[in-house]
């Protein structure tokens, strides 16, 4: 396992002391807790940590003195007020795993024995602007930090009903984490900066990240928004329908 040093947040003179509660009533609780979410826990916990605790209103998963560490496997969009909300007072420290190896497993049903195959997809860290764009706005934040977990994983999933068409009838019940290969830690608009290409030209366009990186159109698009929004790089105009960028000034 190669793991990436993880640097301390950086000092922030608008850190108020956090304080917590000794049980929050509505914690998730082991018996609820995903194996992702366990396996992530427990790889971050330290001696003294507190766990599933109150703060300023909201359940944070680890508290470690001042700071927060919370890990999250869903949606950005739906920690974004508390994110927002938690980096005015504290040091916050967002773990987020993406599966560069995945496999789905199939529970097995009344016609056919359960199934283990390997996903095409796969993940890297520049897929991390698919989730920021939730909040661009805390890119480079003097109280945020972000470490992209890259793992491989297994996706295990039941057969619901045939209603559910998305996925024919399959709904996700758990994701389990089977190795992690790097931590990836994004603190600096610099850090963020660096996940696309260096070699791009002085005034660019979204498909030439889309080129460099080998990905979709759309992920170019949310790293360009996101990064245009962190101020890294900005809008300078058009070419058809495509915006122009450039890198802004340091």
């Amino acid at each position: 396992m190669r793991v990436m040093r993880i640097k301390p947040a950086s000092s922030a003179p608008t850190v108020v002391p956090a304080v917590a509660s000794e049980a929050a009533p509505n914690a998730i609780g082991t018996l609820n807790e995903k194996h992702l979410h366990a396996s992530l826990r427990e790889r971050y916990l330290q001696l003294g940590d507190a766990t599933e605790v109150r703060v300023d209103g909201y359940i944070v998963d680890i508290l470690r003195g001042a700071d927060i560490i919370e890990i999250q496997t869903k949606n950005f969009s739906n920690i974004a007020r508390k994110m927002r909300d938690l980096v005015q007072r504290h040091r916050v420290r967002l773990v987020y795993p993406m599966a560069r190896d995945l496999w789905v497993v199939k529970m097995p049903t009344a016609a056919d024995a359960m199934k283990r195959r390997k996903s095409p997809k796969h993940l890297d860290v520049i897929d991390i602007f698919d989730e920021l764009v939730a909040f661009p706005d805390l890119i480079g934040h003097e109280n945020f930090q972000l470490d992209v977990v890259i793992t491989s994983e297994e996706r295990v999933e039941r057969f619901d009903s045939p209603k559910r068409w998305r996925r024919r009838g399959w709904v996700t019940i758990d994701r389990r984490l089977l190795a992690i290969d790097s931590i990836v830690t994004l603190e600096t608009r610099a850090d963020y900066l660096a996940l696309i290409p260096q070699g791009l030209p002085e005034q660019f366009l979204t498909s030439d990240i889309a080129t460099a990186l080998n990905r979709p159109r759309a992920t170019a698009q949310k790293a360009a928004y996101c990064l245009s929004r962190a101020g890294c790089i900005e809008r300078i105009g058009s070419k058809g329908n495509a915006a122009i960028y450039t890198h802004v000034a340091s």
